[in-house]
């Protein structure tokens, strides 16, 4: 992507009032104004809350959120370029149910409060194969500990990509730290009994993946209190 291009959409998302970008100042200052306040002040309603960590494009945010118009939806990803055309979308479509935040996945608990999300989705993350990468997993241990700060007390995880060796890794680490597996399947599009929200829709690089025979996997689990 050009940089004008890049520069263009940044200057959209100024528009959008489903796209919030604060600076890391204000996020680690805790002066986000919307932390414990997203249902009641931008939602205006009680509905579970969603996120999707690392949304690119915004395509799983704005597929849930069509296909679910009782709960609430939030996308965050750092690169604000990539998920203005999911927020995009949101606005041509007049759906309402659905946010993007551009901050680091590392200061969600600046951006959400205690026990104020009901669930997360990772979709497609990188899977940070070389060992010295291992802190950058988003479903290593310490990203595990930050969920469960945000997330209720029955509040669910679901990680889908094309990884085996991320979902390899993640499955073991529950089994190992005790966490509850609440569903697992190693290819969801050939196996029965996948989840209609893990197969409903595709993102841009999951059509590319089954295009190739690619399995896509999907863990579903519960971080132990």
């Amino acid at each position: 992507m050009g940089s004008k291009n890049k520069l263009k959409r940044f200057k959209e998302n100024e528009t959008f009032t489903n796209v919030f970008q604060p600076t890391r100042e204000e996020v680690v200052g805790d002066l986000f104004p919307l932390k414990g306040k997203w249902n009641s002040e931008f939602f205006k309603n009680e509905n579970p809350l969603v996120l999707e960590l690392g949304c690119g494009k915004g395509e799983y945010s704005v597929g849930l959120a069509e296909r679910y118009p009782n709960k609430n939806f939030v996308g965050i990803d750092i690169k604000g370029a990539r998920f203005w055309r999911g927020a995009k979308t949101a606005v041509e479509t007049g759906l309402h149910n659905v946010a993007f935040i551009r901050t680091q996945i590392e200061l969600i608990n600046h951006i959400f409060a205690e026990n104020e999300v009901d669930e997360i989705w990772i979709t497609f993350p990188d899977p940070q194969i070389k060992y010295k990468r291992t802190k950058h997993r988003m479903t290593n241990s310490e990203f595990l500990q930050l969920y469960k700060k945000i997330l209720k007390k029955d509040g669910v995880v679901n990680l889908k990509t094309d990884s085996e060796f991320m979902h390899g890794y993640t499955l073991g680490l529950l089994h190992g730290e005790g966490h509850e597996v609440l569903y697992a399947n190693h290819n969801v599009y050939v196996n029965e009994g996948s989840p209609e929200e893990v197969t409903a829709f595709q993102t841009f690089y999951e059509k590319q993946y089954l295009e190739v025979n690619k399995a896509i996997t999907y863990i579903r689990f519960k971080i132990k209190q």
